[in-house]
């Protein structure tokens, strides 16, 4: 088997959300952070036949980068054989009940607010959040306008950005902390719902994110 560019960059990517991977047959892959409040999930070209832990994923990552051409053979015998010519690497796995993963899918309740997030637009609030450093994302609904604000909820003399990203006649506060976008940036369609919780759909991959509002999010 070889990993597709793609795979690797979704990997890379969960990798930022949890250090731990758990790969169950098939072409999806999930995985859930240690806080239990971002979930992921990716569908992938690669279809796998059995299912493996990997403890330490940025480390498993880094050695099929060792490859030009990276060649994986899964054997069953509790270890994958990464190989290309006259190198190769067994990689053990890791036994699953030191792997934090998903224990099930989630289920959106309702959308209360729907938008359409824009690659540009994430790009710059992101970028807003860390030249400013500011911990808090809200998202808020003023009964037209949606806009994204970098801020710190803590300080009422925080420095802050924003940015439109659209139209709604709710009014609503979600909070995020800014440490918990971990998305691809990419362009999304966003539902986030009364019961705080937000649905991230990637509109250009097959990824999506479920993203916990903090305590204090007002509808």
């Amino acid at each position: 088997m070889n990993l597709s560019n793609d795979t690797i960059s979704v990997l890379k990517n969960f990798s930022d959300i949890n250090q731990n991977l758990l790969i169950k047959p098939g072409n999806k892959v999930q995985t859930i952070s240690t806080m239990k409040n971002i979930l992921a999930e990716a569908e992938v070209s690669e279809n796998f036949e059995s299912e493996f832990g990997i403890y330490d994923l940025p480390e498993f990552l880094r050695s099929v980068e060792l490859f030009e051409k990276p060649e994986l053979a899964f054997n069953g015998s509790g270890h994958v054989k990464i190989s290309q010519a006259s190198q190769s690497i067994k990689y053990f796995f890791a036994d699953k009940s030191v792997i934090v993963s998903p224990s099930k899918g989630i289920n959106m309740p309702d959308k209360h607010v729907t938008f359409t997030l824009k690659k540009d637009d994430f790009t710059k609030i992101l970028k807003g959040a860390t030249t400013l450093n500011l911990p808090d994302i809200a998202v808020i609904g003023n009964g037209s306008t949606v806009k994204m604000v970098a801020t710190d909820k803590k300080n009422k003399s925080s420095n802050e950005y924003s940015i439109d990203v659209g139209k709604s006649d709710k009014k609503f506060t979600a909070y995020y902390r800014t440490e918990n976008f971990k998305q691809i940036v990419d362009d999304y369609d966003v539902a986030i719902s009364k019961a705080k919780i937000s649905h991230f759909v990637n509109r250009n991959k097959a990824v999506q994110y479920w993203i916990a509002l903090e305590p204090d999010s007002e509808f």
